[in-house]
Order: C-alpha cells, then sequence, then structure tokens
C-alpha cells in the first residue's frame, strides 16, 4: 500500500466514523430534551438513560475520528478531542441524517414523534452494530460490541410504546401513526452509502448500510403491524444530511449545544 493510498482510507475513515458519531450525538442532544419533561417519570430516567447511552457512543466515535485524523491531516496544529468535535465544528461539517436532527414536532414536544423515531434509528442501529462487531477495524468492532446491547434496548423501548400507543386509545393510535408517518420520510438517509468509500466496504471495516435496509424494513414492518397501525407510503424527504447540508433547525439544536463551550473557550469545570 502506498502512501497517498493509506492518506486516502485514512480520510475516508475519518469521514465514516464522524457520520456514525454525529448520528448518535444528535440523537442524544434530542433525546435530552425529554428530561423533566416526558409524560411519566420513569419516562424521564429511561429516556434521559438513553440520550446517555447515545452519548457515551458519539464520545467514543469522536474520540477515534481525533486519532484517525491526525494521521492524514499533517496540517492540524492540535489533535481535536470529543469537545473540539462537538462543540467547535459548524453546521456545514456535521454529518449526520437529517432524521435526527429535527425537533420532535411542530412544538418539540411529540411524544409519539418521539417514539416513532426511537423506533426507526433503534432499529437501523442494532442491525448497524451488529454487523460493525466483525469489523476488520479493531475500535470500530470495540465501540460496536458494547453499543449493540444498549441499542437493543432502546428498540425494545420503543417497540413497547408503539404497541401501547398503537393498540391503545383512538386517540394514541391516531397520533401514534401520525408520528410515523412524519419520520418515515427522512429514514432512507440511513441507507445511503454514497458517503462511504468503496474501499472501507472492501477491506471490511465499514457495514455497507444498503444491506441493512431489509432487515430492518422487516422488524419495523413487524412492530407496525402488531400495534395494529399502517405501514406509512408517504414520498421520501429531500435530505443532505451526509453530505452537510442540514434542516434549518440544525442551526438551533447546535446553537444551544454548543453556546457554552464558545462563549467560554478552554474553561474547565
Amino acid at each position: 500500500m502506498t502512501a497517498g493510498t493509506s492518506v486516502t482510507q485514512d480520510a475516508a475513515l475519518f469521514r465514516y466514523v464522524l457520520a456514525l458519531a454525529d448520528d448518535a450525538l444528535i440523537a442524544a442532544q434530542r433525546m435530552g430534551e425529554w428530561i423533566a419533561s416526558a409524560p411519566q417519570l420513569e419516562e424521564d430516567v429511561a429516556l434521559g438513560n438513553i440520550a446517555l447511552d447515545l452519548l457515551g457512543q458519539a464520545r467514543s466515535l469522536l474520540t477515534y475520528a481525533g486519532k484517525v485524523e491526525v494521521r492524514f491531516d499533517e496540517d492540524e496544529t492540535a489533535v481535536r478531542d470529543e469537545d473540539g468535535f462537538a462543540y467547535f465544528r459548524d453546521e456545514r461539517d456535521f454529518l449526520n441524517v437529517q432524521l435526527l436532527e429535527r425537533p420532535y414536532g411542530r412544538d418539540g414536544s411529540d411524544f409519539a414523534v418521539t417514539t416513532a423515531r426511537m423506533l426507526l434509528f433503534s432499529t437501523y442501529q442494532m442491525h448497524l452494530y451488529s454487523r460493525l462487531q466483525t469489523s476488520t477495524d479493531p475500535t470500530l468492532a470495540a465501540v460496536a460490541a458494547k453499543a449493540v446491547k444498549e441499542v437493543d434496548y432502546h428498540r425494545d423501548h420503543a417497540t413497547m410504546w408503539v404497541l401501547r400507543l398503537g393498540d391503545g386509545t383512538e386517540e394514541s393510535r391516531a397520533r401514534m401513526q401520525a408520528g410515523l408517518d412524519a419520520e418515515w420520510p427522512y429514514a432512507h438517509e440511513l441507507f445511503d452509502g454514497a458517503h462511504i468509500h468503496p474501499a472501507l466496504l472492501e477491506t471490511g471495516v465499514a457495514a455497507d448500510p444498503e444491506l441493512l435496509a431489509d432487515p430492518w424494513r422487516r422488524g419495523v414492518t413487524e412492530v407496525i403491524s402488531q400495534a395494529t397501525l399502517t405501514l406509512p407510503d408517504v414520498r421520501p424527504a429531500v435530505t443532505g444530511g451526509r453530505r452537510g447540508i442540514h434542516t434549518e433547525q440544525m442551526g438551533y439544536l447546535l446553537a444551544e449545544m454548543q453556546h457554552l463551550a464558545r462563549s467560554h473557550p478552554g474553561a474547565t469545570w
């Protein structure tokens, strides 16, 4: 392998790891909005723990991204750590899918939308990390081995609520269906592998997201059917999160997440 090839693959690995990390980070930020606002006290705790699981995944992946970055970016004057990536990147530098950055409904507090998104995303993550456990990259394999247990619980929790709301009252069923219909158009971006360098797939480093689509759809469809809901029949939304193109709401999310760190750079507590 030539030096140029090594640099290219490291740069590709960096973007792949960053995309995985950004998904988890932005999902954690949104999920954390439910703390002290959930419909039940126990749900405050549950959603808070899910947010912490996602944040832990993000921290591990962002730390690894920083280590990969120094292998190919000779112009970097300092190694970026997890805080550097989370708090001091601009919107266009984030590679998360748009599904995760949008508020939970129009007022940002629609629990059915939250539940629908949790089901769609956690099912995807479960299949993703299951495959990454056998990644030829030891760090990714280690992160996946821990994360797959966490997201399995996330999926169970989401399933419980989808069944409870979907097969509950007429009002809860209507709202759960509306939540699924709202989130479904954005789920397709999870399975777009255009941002992944072919070498990462050929060498077994990355998991091909296109291969996750069928098992994901089967799993989600089974839950929707058991909940007496209807599989959404809606057109995919126009997205571009993997290319750094985000919704208007992403700017507000980052402003809240990054304000303290940017107001007091270098501060510790």
